[in-house]
Parts: structure tokens; sequence; C-alpha cells
């Protein structure tokens, strides 16, 4: 019998235990973090069901078991199942998050959970497995091309749909995990210009925060100045001297504080050069059509983006941003109190850590959100950089078996599904690590396996179930 034969006739069996060990490590590693947060001065009671009900650690030990009894479930049923399914699981997500906002737990500000005694249920973990599998299920249909725009707008639509009714809860942590599927959007041929004009906005929404628009109009006129400048073709001497006598005009004016009329000279000069150069060569007239236009977007969107920050963002919001690009604007014990307090946790660590339930600030709870989005001021303090390092590594070696584990499926739905969660994890796991070492801007996302909370664990869990099951079968079609 061909090796082939074997693995098809071994299917069942035939599980990627790398992948597995990497997940089961994780698991435990967050346990035990989990553990540590919650150990406080006194420890834990000796009584079992005080312990599981009221205690961090009991209930994710609880959810652990639940993890596990799913696990093993998808691991039994066929796994054509999901794929037959993908619209029924996507569409009970979409039926939760339309009924979370009218009978939901509030919490923090937002409805995004149902409540259920002690534990608690968020819908919109439901809504990024669902998701996956519906997408998957779409873009695997052999008349779906990405080229094609009612195929696009499919897509995108599939997508929008729950990204809406989370931001209604609001959570924006959770609706902005649903843009980590344009990786497998790009895995699947969509053009690359969405990525690079979003690359091109973000950069612009940053530097415009941070500088303000009327800097970066300016910047940005005599960049383009410039680049016309250096394209003519004829005498670019007497063009470069005119400029720079301008340039040193525009400085006095700087320095007397007349930024608007030196932005308006820049502009003027820009409109007289970009004028001169197309009557003197017509070739440079679609150089001098594209330059125009994008200066024209990238002004109109800095000051558009100056204003939605200081009119329409609410102020928790405007805050995140203030910490995350102008620290030195912000109060220590306001809105920069939980970026530097777990600044502070992951560097006291050291190399080595100070221990398992060792930590101080983890004991003391110096941390707010220690157990779920901050868990790895845990790590850093107890375990130190070589803790740390562990840890990002077994994430690292998680999403290069997850790209290897897409690479070798024959089916497309099973390819594009372990791309999609694939996209789901890289995302979770560099905003959430980003951000407790102040390098993103601090929003609800938790890392995968290690926060607490029994519904990211569940289907966590369930994802990569699910692409360990639909692997199992990678010989089949």
């Amino acid at each position: 019998m061909s090796n082939v034969a074997m693995n098809r006739n071994n299917a069942t069996t035939n599980i990627d235990w790398w992948t597995l060990g990497i997940m089961t490590a994780l698991i435990t590693i967050g346990w035990f973090m989990i553990y540590s947060v919650g150990y406080g001065k006194n420890g834990y009671s000796e009584d079992l069901i005080e312990f599981l009900t009221k205690t961090l650690v009991g209930k994710q030990s609880i959810w652990v078991l639940i993890s596990f009894i799913a696990f093993i479930f998808v691991m039994v049923i066929d796994w054509k199942a999901w794929r037959t399914f993908s619209y029924i699981v996507y569409g009970f997500a979409i039926f939760l998050l339309l009924l979370v906002p009218f009978i939901g737990t509030e919490i923090h500000g937002q409805r995004a959970w149902f409540g259920f005694g002690s534990f608690s249920f968020q819908p919109s973990e439901l809504g990024k497995f669902g998701t996956a599998l519906a997408l998957s299920s779409y873009l695997s249909t052999y008349s779906t091309n990405l080229q094609n725009w009612k195929s696009l707008l499919t897509a995108c639509g599939i997508l929008l749909l729950p990204i809406v009714l989370i931001m209604l809860q609001p959570d924006d942590g959770s609706a902005l995990v649903f843009f980590s599927f344009s990786l497998v959007l790009f895995r699947e041929g969509l053009s690359p210009w969405p990525f690079i004009l979003g690359f091109i906005v973000t950069t612009l929404f940053i530097v415009a925060f941070i500088f303000g628009a009327e800097w970066v109009t300016l910047t940005l006129l005599v960049l383009n100045t410039v680049i016309i400048i250096l394209s003519t073709r004829y005498n670019k001497s007497y063009w470069v001297m005119g400029y720079i006598l301008l340039g040193s005009i525009g400085i006095m004016g700087i320095i007397q504080g007349q930024l608007g009329w030196v932005i308006g000279g820049a502009a003027a000069a820009f409109l007289a050069i970009a004028s001169a150069q197309w009557m003197l060569s017509k070739k440079m007239s679609r150089q001098i059509i594209v330059q125009t236009l994008f200066l024209l977007f990238s002004v109109l969107f800095c000051f558009s983006t100056q204003l939605v920050t200081q009119k329409l963002l609410k102020p928790h919001q405007k805050a995140r941003f203030e910490v995350w690009l102008t620290p030195s604007k912000c109060d220590p014990r306001g809105a920069l109190y939980n970026v530097l307090q777990s600044k502070m946790a992951i560097s006291s660590g050291g190399i080595q850590g100070k221990g398992f339930l060792e930590g101080a600030m983890t004991k003391l709870n110096y941390v707010p959100e220690q157990s779920t989005d901050f868990i790895f001021c845990t790590v850093g303090e107890e375990q130190g950089f070589m803790g740390s390092f562990v840890v990002i590594g077994l994430f690292a070696a998680l999403l290069i078996r997850l790209t290897i584990l897409a690479e070798r499926q024959r089916n497309n739905f099973s390819r594009l599904y372990i791309y999609s969660i694939l996209g789901i994890f890289l995302l979770h796991f560099v905003v959430n690590i980003s951000m407790t070492m102040g390098l993103l801007p601090t929003i609800g996302i938790p890392l995968p396996f290690i926060s607490k909370g029994g519904s990211s664990l569940l289907f966590f869990s369930l994802m990569m179930a699910v692409a360990l099951k639909l692997d199992s079968h990678r010989y089949s079609v």
C-alpha cells in the first residue's frame, strides 16, 4: 500500500502533534500565570467548590475542561461537517450579536456578554469562529473570484456584518480582530493596493496626530515640489535656487509664528512650479496629476483626522491614541497609568524573573486587568526575559506550524480556514504583547490560551481543533 493510501486510511489519527503540543504548552503556561495573578497574599481556600467557583484560576480550570471536551467532540465528528454547517454557525453567531445589546450583561461600559451566574459568554468570540468558517466556505466555491467585484463585495459583506454589530456594543478591540481576515483575502489573490493604501492612511493618521495636520501639510507640499523640480529635464539649478530662496523666507515665517502664511506660500509655490513644468514638458503631466491628487487626498485626510480626534472620538478613545502616540503629554496617574505599570512589571523581572508567585506587582494587583489584557506583565515579572522569550517563541512556532498546515492542504476550504485562524492568532499575539509595552494603543484583545477568559479559551481551542481535524484529512479533496 502506498504512503498516500496509508495516510488516507489513518486520517482520523493523523494529528499534527507538534501543533497540538504547542497549544497545550500555551494553555498550561496561561493556567499557571492566572493562578499566580489570583494567588494574592493569603493563597487560596482549601474548599474545592469555593476554589472552582470564586477564584480566577478555578473558573479558568472549568473552561479548560469544557475546551478539552469541545476539542474531543471536534475530533470525533466528520471533518466535512464544518464546511456543510459553516453558514449555520455564522448565522447563529450573527443572531447572538444582534441579541446581546438587548439582553446582554454590561461590563466596563460594554454590553458584549451574556451572563450566567458567576460565568459569562462573549458572542463576538463565536463570531470570529463563524466568520472564519463562512468566509472560507464562500471563497472555496468554484465561482468565487476576488478579481470580480461581486465576489469581493460579498466577501467584504461577510466580514463587515459582525464588525458593525460588535461596534454597536461597543467593543473596538473585538471588531479590530476581523480585519485579520485580510490575510486570507490577500493569499487568495486580492490586489495589494488596498493594503498599500491602508499603510499610507495609517501613516498619515499617526504623523498628523503627533505633529498636527498643518505641519504634515507643509511637509507634503515641500516634498512634492522638490520631486517635481528633480524630475524636470530642464535647467534644475534655477528652480533649486529659487526654491531655496522661498524656503529661507518660509523658515523666517515659521520663526515668527506665521505657519498659516508659510503653508499658503508653499501651496502657491507648488502650483506655480507644477504649472510651469506642465507647460514645459507634456511628458510630466501624468506625474503632476498623480502628485496633485495624492497631495489633495493627504491634506484632506489629515485635517479630517484632526477633526475626528478632537470632535467625534469619545474621551477614552482619544486617550488611547494619546497614550500611544504622545505619552509625554499624558497624566501618569490617569490614562497613562496602565501602560506605565505594565512596563514597570515587565522590566522588573530582569533576565530570569522574580520566580513563580514572587511577583510583587502581580500579587498587589498594580496593573489593572492583569489576568486578561495585561497577562503578559505577569510573565515578564515572574519569569523575566527568558520566560517572555519562551512564550513569544511558542507563539512564533504556532504561527509557523499553522502556515505549514495551510500550505500542505489539498482541499481549498481547509487551506482557507487555516489561513483565517492564522490571521486571528497573529493579530491577537502582536497587538496584545505590543500594547503591554506601549507600542500599540491599549484595546481589549486577550493573549490566546494565556489570558483569563472562558469564551476566548473555548473558541481559540475550537479553532485549533477544527484546523487539526481538517489537516488530519489533508489528502482528501
